[in-house]
């Protein structure tokens, strides 16, 4: 079996942005916004609604009081999962993006100027609205759901008992949840590929920036005499160093020269 390059390039650590890993929770986190919308579907489909009654005997003034049409446990349940799976996914996807960010080699937004170029005021204009945007919608769902949790859970009991009042909450209520909830992993989403693309462009200038100072100080050596570089070159090369040690001196040549001609 041939092994290729791909097999002997070291593998990338379970804290970088672009590894298995954070592909896995970004995936993770768009099924947590997924399910929060379907959650506060069926939260909105069978919300509590309120039915007025009259309560009002015959020769009395006509009276009218509300009776709940449910107890409110299926929207209270739904709503109270879609509150936890929201936040779940949220904080696990932003905390990894947080861990990944400052752990990696060159951290791309912790040290990047983004003077330096177009495209880098561009990416971090890019990652300021995803960001901002996320916890904006996120914020804002979250507190929809607990609005919602508040009221259904105010009707538990007694819930079929007329009452002079009723507290019911508007319709869409638990639908704007939903959708601010999926916006939000998908801003998530962006965020964090815009992220992993930063890092990327910065690795990518930090090669060529390596490259052209590497380059500089090879031209800016001054040229060696033909010692040194034999000098050098028996250095690196042992198999040269070993040769030259193995050849006889001068001081043998020469008694062997003269052992020759008495002879």
């Amino acid at each position: 079996m041939a092994v290729t390059h791909a097999d002997l390039a070291p593998s990338r650590p379970s804290s970088d942005l672009g590894s298995k890993t954070g592909a896995f929770l970004l995936v993770i986190s768009i099924l947590c916004g997924l399910f929060c919308f379907i959650l506060c579907l069926f939260a909105e489909a069978t919300r509590s609604e309120v039915t007025w009654v009259s309560t009002s005997s015959k020769g009395k003034e006509e009276k009218y009081e509300c009776v709940y049409s449910g107890s409110g446990k299926t929207p209270l349940l739904c709503s109270s999962c879609a509150f936890l799976v929201l936040a779940i996914g949220m904080v696990v996807e932003h905390t990894y993006m947080l861990v990944a960010v400052s752990k990696s080699p060159p951290p791309a937004l912790v040290t990047w100027d983004p003077a330096d170029s177009g495209a880098a005021k561009t990416l971090t204009w890019q990652a300021a609205f995803f960001f901002v945007t996320t916890w904006i919608c996120f914020a804002i769902g979250e507190i929809l759901l607990l609005i919602g949790l508040s009221v259904e859970s105010g009707h538990l009991k007694n819930w079929s008992t007329p009452s002079p009042t009723c507290l019911i909450i508007g319709e869409g209520l638990f639908s704007a949840a939903g959708v601010l909830g999926l916006a939000t992993v998908f801003f998530a989403a962006g965020l964090y590929l815009t992220a992993l693309r930063a890092q990327r462009l910065f690795q990518q200038q930090e090669s060529v920036r390596q490259e052209v100072l590497e380059t500089t100080v090879l031209y800016a050596s001054p040229p060696r005499s033909p010692r040194n570089r034999a000098i050098a070159t028996m250095t690196e090369n042992p198999m040269s160093r070993q040769i030259v040690n193995e050849q006889p001196s001068p001081e043998y040549s020469s008694a062997s020269n003269k052992q020759s001609n008495l002879v």
